[in-house]
């Protein structure tokens, strides 16, 4: 007699991260929106990218590249797939409908009312999926007067008031060199996102998400916005200089310069020791922060004084020693060089099938003891998986997709 043999049991799929099994059909293009995308599918998230036919995602044009990629977009867009859609035509939209309703989140940054036109309008979706989740990220949220007008990073800076508070003092607002605007707004996006699954999970409802990136700026601002909302003046520029807090920014030594962060009492003590001007922390002119505030032309004449005397090299031995929050500035290179950065792998290295070997700045998240390998997929050409989308999520066969080529409603590739 013989024995029904039992199948051998399958080794359980490795987690990809802990938004494992959450698919996100990402609509967003430029910076905010993939960012927040690059956020969720660096922690496991399943993220389809929608392009547009030809083009791509306008960063796909920005040099400088390496093998015919944008520098832009490798460095933003890994962990995705790509699939390339002519949203314009009839079938394109359907397509993009039936996408949406096979996954968890709808991410998109157009203008408010460019979703209702692509028949993906939040109140559709929803009837159609109540659980579903739609992130809209705009230059000024959904409603407003000034809803419907066009933003970049630079015109939310601008409007944040973020530019008016950096730069020095007798010269003019200036930019942050990093754009915060967006990549704030993508942060910001991203926490919405993975709270409207926490109350998904709690209570089966979806959400609608409405970012205005112009108050994701400006939630950012913190103590600077109180200055203004307790004294009713706005803070100026102070350069390299803390608003309250001395000393505290950029010190010229005698060949360059270092940072120097003395937050609070402690850090001053042992500053003083370091220096061997121990007479300063019983110096009643600065012995509290308020003091030290009220003082602080005497106390950075002093302060300087003493810094322009040795090299950035002998400061750092001191200062080490010491236990005194301070830092050379290093430049980009030196930055992501610096043994810290080595050490943790902070820089990662992906196979690109045209740019060949690429290095990426990694996920800060950290999981300990869990996806330490981390998820760094190659940022995909253009249409590299629109057959495969299509096909295994909403079961387009091989005739409808070669029909939909032929009518240049999707790609397969970048052409």
């Amino acid at each position: 007699m013989s024995q029904e043999k039992t199948p051998p049991a399958q080794a359980p799929r490795s987690r990809r991260g802990p938004l494992d099994g959450v698919r996100v059909l990402d609509l967003s293009r430029v910076l905010a929106g993939p960012f927040c995308s690059l956020i969720l599918a660096d922690l496991g998230a399943e993220v389809i990218k929608v392009e547009e036919l030809g083009g791509g995602d306008q960063t796909r044009t920005i040099p400088p590249f390496v093998g015919g990629e944008s520098h832009y977009f490798l460095s933003i867009n890994r962990n995705k797939s790509s699939v390339a859609l002519d949203a314009r035509t009839e079938a394109g939209r359907d397509i993009l409908l039936k996408l949406a309703l096979h996954c968890d989140v709808v991410l998109e940054n157009f203008r408010p009312g460019v979703m209702d036109r692509l028949g993906l309008g939040y109140d559709k979706l929803k009837a159609l999926k109540p659980d579903i989740i739609v992130c809209s990220i705009s230059g000024f949220g959904a409603k407003g007067s000034m809803s419907g007008k066009p933003s970049f990073d630079l015109v939310t800076q601008a409007l944040s008031g973020v530019m008016s508070i950096n730069g020095y003092a007798d010269g003019t607002p200036t930019k942050l060199g990093l754009p915060l605007g967006d990549i704030g707004g993508g942060l910001w996006a991203a926490l919405g996102v993975m709270a409207a699954l926490n109350e998904k999970h709690v209570t089966g409802e979806g959400s609608h998400v409405d970012l205005s990136l112009l108050e994701g700026l400006m939630g950012l601002l913190g103590y600077l916005a109180e200055i203004y909302l307790v004294t009713g003046e706005s803070p100026g520029r102070m350069g390299n200089n803390h608003h309250n807090i001395v000393p505290y920014g950029l010190m010229p030594v005698k060949d360059g310069h270092i940072v120097l962060a003395l937050h609070v009492g402690e850090f001053w003590r042992k500053f003083c020791r370091a220096i061997g001007r121990d007479d300063l922390i019983m110096d009643t002119r600065f012995r509290t922060v308020k003091d030290r505030h009220q003082n602080r032309v005497e106390l950075e004449r002093q302060i300087t004084a003493i810094m322009l005397t040795r090299t950035v090299a002998e400061w750092q031995q001191i200062l080490d020693a010491a236990d005194v929050p301070h830092g050379p500035v290093n430049n980009m290179g030196e930055a992501l060089n610096q043994p810290i950065v080595r050490e943790r792998g902070f820089v990662k290295e992906i196979d690109h099938p045209s740019a060949g070997k690429v290095k990426v700045v990694g996920s800060p998240l950290r999981f300990e003891g869990k996806y330490e390998a981390g998820r760094y997929e190659a940022p995909p050409l253009l249409g590299e998986h629109t057959r495969e989308v299509l096909g295994g999520l909403i079961g387009l066969n091989e005739a409808e997709i070669e029909r939909l080529v032929r009518e240049k409603v999707i790609s397969l590739i970048k052409q």
